[in-house]
């Protein structure tokens, strides 16, 4: 931090990050000269907006650019020069170099604080026609534009977007909801790849239900076409790669940190690949700082470095460092890469550690499929899945997915905050949240979460995922399954291999049961499934789970194991 009485402050990029932190730089002091240089020519854009942008939804680019340099000038009195390059960088001398993109005069600007707020770029792939007129990255407003004018020029009616996950989901969306036929190639098992296969087989369900042409596990060998336009891509190998009509195509593959500056000026680079920072966005460089995209963050469960590329947190990154540099005492408090994304009818949301990351990083964990109607059925309550994983060990909840047609960002957040907070899953219940049948249902999802989760952990109601139930037996475990449904429910498809006892008729016919045995009971979502459980351990059966999510969650589980399965509907 500058100890000068009116620091020169110097930022590069004027998205979320940069425009954060030059604010609150100047909200904090009068007396600094706070000069951000962009290459673009707009700044402080949502680009979150922009796939809407290109769908119609949004009508013009302005409602996401509304400030500009000129606003930002009059407002806090930050010099924001637009169309500048800073192409270098000498720590030592505290100066960057920068040239006006639209005279090519280079000068020499120093600084006492430099901030990085570079951002990130979009990944493109090395393909044969990946240059070809009518290839597209979405990346900025200046992409937006291009996108649709091409779009309404061309009157395109064919796209293939190239990856998918939050930019190629809703750039899908919003192609399908302007008529275009979209074919969406995914190098991954399945859509949103950041989730649980489980869950993101959902999302897949989601799109083939939406007539999107979705190819998984499956790559772009080149795109076609020639100086008039592209005309198609080819999937699979050059030789024998099935040729997929295109007037279109959008690269949504991946983005990485911009780091060319940050490498100039001798920072270190983080192990998630961006600049590595303290707390308050310090560089292991003095007077230099990074934030946003290009900076990385820590998750807030298990403390390690994690890169999770999200508008809210350059915010927050951004304002951050504003404060330090002027002499604040704001510290980022880690991540959790909550996020949210519609895609068609559902909204496909996550908080902290997956299954698979919770795992990874040594937790013995309890996962919950918890399937509930987001509000009353007769107020037109849709069907909600919340995925829960807590550890076993302690009862904290780790983390959730949801996916449904209303309500998962209402309870998305409701589990960011508890998560934040260090919340035990028996926390859940004691929630005093909002109800009223407009809204919600008198136990709230979350609260059924915290319920079975809590019985799971700390009494004696053990949950079983379809997944883990298809390994064990794999592996030659002996396993009774049992289910406890109607007949009439049961007619509509059931687990494999399991027995018919319905709940009524279970404590007669337990003696048909093994009690030694591992013993697996399910309903059509879990509630009876449970009830089944406790008669049985109340009879003195060992061991019996509940099959998490029971025979929906089953059979959407079965169905994603199946080639090119549609249902997995919630």
């Amino acid at each position: 931090m500058s100890t000068s009485p009116s620091p020169k402050i110097v930022v590069v990029g004027s998205v979320a990050a940069g425009t954060s932190a030059a604010a609150k730089a100047r909200r904090n002091t009068e007396t600094a000269r706070i000069t951000v240089y962009e290459r673009d020519h707009d700044i402080s854009y949502s680009g979150c907006g922009l796939p809407y942008f290109v769908g119609g939804e949004v009508e013009t680019i302005d409602e996401l650019t509304p400030r500009d340099a000129e606003w930002f000038k009059a407002r806090y009195d930050v010099d924001v020069r637009t169309g500048h390059e800073v192409i270098a960088v000498d720590p030592a001398a505290r100066s960057v170099t920068v040239r006006d993109l639209a005279s090519e005069v280079t000068f020499e600007d120093s600084y006492d604080e430099l901030v990085l707020a570079t951002g990130v770029r979009s990944v493109v792939p090395p393909l044969p026609g990946v240059d070809l007129p009518g290839v597209f990255t979405v990346r900025n407003p200046t992409d937006a534009r291009a996108i649709r004018d091409w779009i309404e020029s061309r009157q395109a009616r064919r796209a293939v977007v190239v990856g998918a996950g939050y930019i190629g989901l809703e750039m899908t969306e919003q192609l399908t909801g302007r008529g275009i036929a979209v074919t969406v190639v995914e190098a991954l098992e399945h859509a949103m790849p950041r989730m649980d296969a489980d869950m993101s087989a959902r999302v897949d369900a989601e799109l083939r239900r939406s007539d999107v042409d979705l190819r998984v596990s499956a790559r772009v060998a080149a795109i076609e076409g020639d100086a008039d336009g592209v005309t198609g891509v080819r999937v699979g190998s050059p030789d024998d790669g099935e040729s997929v009509p295109a007037d279109l195509v959008i690269v949504s593959v991946g983005v990485r940190p911009n780091l060319e500056l940050a490498r100039q000026a001798g920072v270190t680079i983080g192990p998630t690949g961006a600049v590595a920072v303290d707390r308050q966005g310090r560089t292991d460089v003095p007077h230099v700082w990074a934030v946003g995209d290009v900076a990385e963050s820590f998750n807030l469960i298990t403390g390690e470095p994690a890169w999770v590329p999200l508008g809210s947190t350059a915010n927050k990154m951004g304002r951050i460092t504003g404060d330090a540099i002027t002499g604040g005492t704001l510290e980022h408090r880690g991540i959790l890469g909550t996020s949210i994304v519609r895609v068609f009818d559902v909204a496909v949301a996550q908080t902290g550690l997956t299954e698979d990351q919770a795992r990874a990083a040594g937790y013995d964990v309890e996962v919950l499929h918890n399937i509930k109607p987001d509000r009353p059925e007769y107020l037109g309550g849709k069907p909600l899945l919340i995925k829960a994983v807590a550890d076993r060990a302690s009862g904290r909840l780790l983390g959730a997915q949801a996916i449904g047609g209303s309500g998962a960002d209402k309870r998305i957040d409701i589990l960011a905050t508890a998560i934040t907070f260090g919340a035990d899953v028996a926390d859940l219940f004691h929630l005093d949240l909002a109800y009223s049948p407009t809204y919600a249902t008198t136990k709230d999802p979350v609260h059924y979460t915290g319920m079975a989760l809590t019985n799971a952990i700390h009494g004696s109601a053990p949950l079983i995922t379809p997944s883990e139930l298809a390994r064990r037996r794999a592996d030659g475990e002996k396993i009774q399954v049992v289910d406890v449904r109607s007949a009439k429910d049961r007619a509509k498809g059931f687990v494999d291999g399991s027995l018919h006892i319905p709940l009524a008729e279970l404590r007669v016919r337990s003696s048909e049961l093994d009690p030694a045995v591992l013993t697996v009971t399910y309903c059509n979502k879990g509630v009876t499934g449970n009830a089944g459980q406790n008669v049985l351990r109340n009879l003195g059966f060992e061991q019996v789970y509940n099959l998490s999510g029971g025979n929906k969650n089953y059979q959407a589980w079965a169905t994603a194991h199946q080639p090119n399965g549609e249902d997995g509907r919630v």
